[in-house]
């Protein structure tokens, strides 16, 4: 799709992902694990992977997958998941989002933020973190945005491409205390 991140927001449409979302997923997200430190993965997924963790993971709620597609193609994904596997955990989420680098219209995160929370709405769940590996001013921005609240920093807790790199983790209410 050349030029697409001039298309407007408004071309983009945000559906529940399934398992024949896979490939689409994987091209955005193995971008990212090849190319930078946002995400600590250091191998690529392969389809088959991909659809295992489809199917095992947002079968039911209170865990979503969104997709993005503009013009038919898949732009981004958001999702939530367990934030610990303890089961004290369980009212609290992990979320993530991630767009396909200068293809996804402008906006593209903030409407799959909106189809997720719209869906976690619904639910029990009572917090919901997001992880960001810095500097991500971008994705920061992002999560001010929608509410999050700064609550710590991890200083060198990964490695990727032989740097050290700090996460910082951010917070937000999902319902009133």
């Amino acid at each position: 799709m050349d030029g697409a991140e001039s298309l407007p927001v408004s071309d983009v449409v945000v559906r529940a992902g399934v398992s024949a979302d896979a490939a689409g997923i994987n091209a955005i997200y193995n971008h990212f694990v090849r190319e930078t430190a946002i995400t600590f993965d250091v191998e690529p997924w392969d389809e088959s992977r991909r659809r295992t963790w489809i199917n095992e993971n947002f079968a039911d709620p209170p865990w979503f997958l969104r997709v993005a597609e503009c013009r038919g193609e898949l732009v981004g994904f958001a999702y939530n998941g367990r934030f610990r596997p303890r089961a004290a955990y369980d009212s609290s989420t992990e979320v993530t989002v991630y767009t396909q680098p200068e293809v996804a219209p402008r906006g593209t995160a903030s409407r799959l933020y909106d189809a997720l929370f719209d869906a976690i709405a619904g639910t029990d769940l009572h917090r919901a973190y997001a992880i960001i590996a810095l500097p991500n001013p971008a994705s920061i921005a992002l999560h001010l945005k929608f509410g999050f609240r700064h609550v710590g920093t991890l200083g060198e807790v990964g490695t990727k491409f032989g740097r050290r790199i700090d996460v910082a983790w951010y917070e937000k209410a999902l319902d009133a205390d």
